[in-house]
């Protein structure tokens, strides 16, 4: 028995010693090479480049007061129309103790010149009526009694205006009312109720209020680098491409290249400005990223093959055109003239017919 079972242990090492030597002698062997092959087909071939960007629109006014205050009350919120005038806001003045000052400092000259004047004016129509002045010297006499008055009116305006922010005479035209200088939607009121403002002067741009634009005018801008910048022109068709949006798509047409780039992450870039064709039932926002597609060049009905079959050798291109079929296959090598390439297809310009055939990438073992 035990003689059996040394000859059935001595049989298994036997047959994994021999299975291990097949097994490494195939492996051994050198195995058929298989290619992807293809024939040349007509295609359009189109060189694009994407661009990253943002919508906005292409006039974004800041509204800012006329006079320094706290802000009492606020007409409008963000996302609201407007019209050229309407109210935004309301601001109370706060005097300047100097200005105020003078103001009242020139209402009391204006009434002593002005009592003056009426006495004045009293004494001369008297003689006048006595026939003892002339009509001229008594019109002279009556004109600075009406410059008297006017000059009263003007110093009271001007403190009223000073101490209130508006006078009696310009209410229609108060500059405590913040209007809007332009018909748009409020993007933003960077301001609250209680909140101090300034008027904008040589020394201070002044506190913005609201910032209004006209929504349905908008632009979409973006950067592109210094290698495709030299392909584009003006007036360029564009496909503006929104991810917000579920991937809602708008045309645009390139308006603006800049002259100068700026180094961005290492890279020289060019701004771009594109107008963006926008429905008046499109309700796009204000700083929505976006990107937008941009043909550099295009080739229609062009003989194209896989960018992939390619072989590059200096300045030249080849490709293996097949000849002759299964043991008899052979592969020729083709110089070509090669075009316009969209990443994937090729363009060929001389070299191959549609009835060609050609060698691609070797398949991997999985394709095999």
């Amino acid at each position: 028995m035990k003689k059996y079972r040394k000859l059935i242990i001595a049989a298994l090492i036997a047959l994994v010693f021999i299975g291990t030597f097949v097994f490494l002698w195939r492996k051994s062997q050198p195995q058929e090479v298989v290619y992807n092959e293809f024939a040349p087909a007509v295609n359009d071939v189109r060189k694009t480049t994407i661009i990253t960007g943002k919508i906005e629109p292409r006039n974004e006014v800041n509204i800012k007061p006329q006079i320094s205050g706290i802000i009492t009350e606020l007409m409008k919120e963000p996302g609201q129309y407007v019209q050229q005038g309407e109210v935004i806001a309301r601001v109370k003045v706060i005097p300047d103790m100097g200005q105020l000052s003078s103001a009242e400092a020139r209402v009391r000259l204006a009434g002593i010149n002005l009592k003056q004047a009426q006495v004045d004016y009293d004494r001369e129509q008297a003689l006048y009526d006595k026939q003892l002045v002339s009509a001229d010297e008594f019109e002279k006499i009556r004109q600075k009694l009406h410059q008297a008055k006017e000059e009263l009116t003007a110093a009271q305006d001007a403190l009223q205006v000073v101490r209130d922010g508006v006078s009696k005479s310009n209410a229609s035209a108060s500059s405590t009312l913040v209007r809007s200088t332009i018909s748009g939607v409020i993007l933003d009121v960077p301001v609250k109720v209680g909140n101090s403002v300034i008027l904008s002067n040589t020394f201070n741009d002044g506190t913005t209020i609201a910032s209004v634009a006209n929504m349905n005018d908008l632009i979409f801008r973006g950067n592109i680098d210094e290698t495709e910048v030299g392909q584009l022109v003006s007036g360029m068709p564009m496909k503006i491409t929104i991810g917000a949006l579920q991937d809602l798509k708008f045309d645009a047409a390139l308006e603006y290249i800049s002259p100068k780039a700026v180094e961005s992450n290492g890279a020289n870039q060019f701004e771009i400005k594109a107008a963006v064709h926008v429905a008046k039932d499109d309700k796009l926002r204000s700083g929505y990223s976006a990107n937008a597609e941009i043909v550099l060049a295009e080739v229609q009905k062009a003989l194209t093959i896989p960018e992939s079959a390619i072989e590059f050798s200096g300045d030249s291109t080849f490709v293996y055109v097949i000849k002759g079929e299964g043991e008899e296959k052979t592969y020729h090598r083709q110089p070509v003239v090669t075009g316009l390439s969209d990443g994937v297809n090729i363009e060929i310009k001389k070299g191959l017919t549609a009835k060609d055939k050609i060698r691609g990438p070797e398949l991997i073992a999985e394709e095999k």
